[in-house]
C-alpha cells in the first residue's frame, strides 16, 4: 500500500519468480481491503462509522503484504504486444477497466517476458500529445 501512495500509482503490477507477469491489482482493490465486508455488502453502515473506529480499522491492517490481496486464482492479466498502437492500447484499457496494461513479449510456448507497463496516465498523455 505504502508504494502506491508514495509512488502515486493507480496499481500494481505482480510478476512471478521468473520476472513473468502474474497479476494486476488496481489500487481500487487495495482501497477495498480497507472497507470491512460487511460494509461492503450495506454501504449505508459507512456512514455510521466515525474516523477514530475507521483509524483503528485502517491499522488493523499494519503488516499485511500484497500476497494478502492477490487472488487465489490466476487472474486476467491485460497485457499487450510491445508493437500495439496508441490506440490498441486505449481500447483493451477501456474494456478491461484496467489503469495497467502490461507490455509482454510473447516467446514460443513460454509465459512471455515483461518489457514494461503502460498506465492509463502515460497513455492519456501520448493521445493528447497527437
Amino acid at each position: 500500500m505504502r508504494l502506491l501512495v508514495e509512488q502515486g500509482l493507480p496499481g500494481l503490477l505482480v510478476v512471478g519468480p521468473a520476472g513473468q507477469p502474474f497479476a494486476m491489482l488496481p489500487a481500487s482493490d487495495v482501497v477495498r481491503t480497507l472497507v470491512p465486508g460487511y460494509i461492503q455488502e450495506d454501504p449505508v453502515l459507512a456512514a455510521v462509522i466515525d474516523e477514530p473506529h475507521a483509524d483503528r480499522l485502517c491499522r488493523a491492517l499494519a503488516g499485511r503484504t500484497l500476497a494478502d490481496r492477490l487472488p487465489t486464482a490466476r487472474p486476467f492479466l491485460p497485457a499487450a504486444a510491445p508493437d500495439r498502437t496508441a490506440m490498441e492500447l486505449a481500447e483493451l484499457m477501456a474494456r478491461t477497466r484496467s489503469p495497467l496494461i502490461a507490455i509482454v513479449e510473447r516467446d514460443a510456448g513460454g509465459p512471455g517476458r515483461l518489457l514494461g507497463v503502460v498506465t492509463a496516465a502515460h497513455l492519456l498523455e501520448r493521445l493528447l500529445q497527437a
